[in-house]
């Protein structure tokens, strides 16, 4: 919301705002689409993939990954309709670019919720090799005792997906073996609150390199905002 409020001020957009819808289930979502003068909606964990169900349409990348974190509110005469779009897929994208190209890197992906398959879907793009990992055992899965010495040697990007490390819960992480990690390891965590999580603060003991989820935070931003603005869409 801080972003947002500070791009209006910055840019003098004096007849827009953004808030904060808490829900406690996506049966409540019905009735905040018919707030007044809502035209676009944001979706967090763990929503965004089951809020696929209520969409008139969604977008082809978005319906590849399977997950959604932006809603696009349109009125007709019909009513309202609304469109699902995916703009983690950019702010993933533009966070791991200077990484992508990089020869013989391997990553694990840490979850397997609707921030995961954004991330997945931009590794696969990139043809980086990734294993995932869940808490649970699933089929093409690790789980988190599968990660074995050789499993991290061989892969130097490791994702955090998951919420752990999350406000208020700040003492939280995934739990990996954080004593095989080293220089050559780079820890990203989707997590933006706080900017240095405890999954990022083991990394960074370790010399490892960090990329927090802030600059993913502000390329998504900006995405749903090209998305909301873009008619043709």
């Amino acid at each position: 919301m801080k972003y947002f409020q500070e791009k209006f001020a910055r840019e003098n957009l004096s007849d827009c705002t953004y808030d904060n819808y808490p829900v406690t289930s996506l049966g409540q979502l019905p009735d905040l689409l018919h707030y007044y003068g809502i035209e676009g909606l944001n979706v967090t964990i763990p929503y965004k993939t089951a809020v696929i169900q209520f969409l008139d349409e969604i977008d082809p990348e978005a319906k590849a990954v399977g997950a959604v974190n932006v809603l696009k509110i349109k009125n007709t005469v019909a009513g309202k309709r609304i469109t699902g779009f995916n703009s983690d897929i950019t702010g993933i994208r533009d966070t791991l670019e200077p990484l992508i190209g990089k020869a013989k890197i391997r990553a694990v992906v840490l979850g397997t919720g609707g921030s995961s398959k954004a991330v997945c879907h931009v590794l696969e793009s990139a043809g980086i090799k990734y294993s995932l990992v869940s808490r649970s055992d699933k089929k093409g899965c690790l789980t988190y005792a599968d990660l074995s010495s050789d499993v991290i040697e061989e892969s130097r990007l490791i994702i955090n997906t998951t919420p752990l490390g999350m406000h208020p819960d700040t003492e939280t992480k995934p739990d990996i073996p954080y004593d095989l990690l080293g220089p050559d390891h780079i820890l990203f965590d989707l997590v933006y609150n706080p900017e240095i999580t405890a999954f990022l603060q083991m990394g960074i003991d370790k010399g490892c390199k960090t990329l927090s989820g802030l600059k993913m935070l502000y390329s998504q931003a900006e995405k749903s905002w090209e998305i909301w603005n873009n008619d043709s869409l």
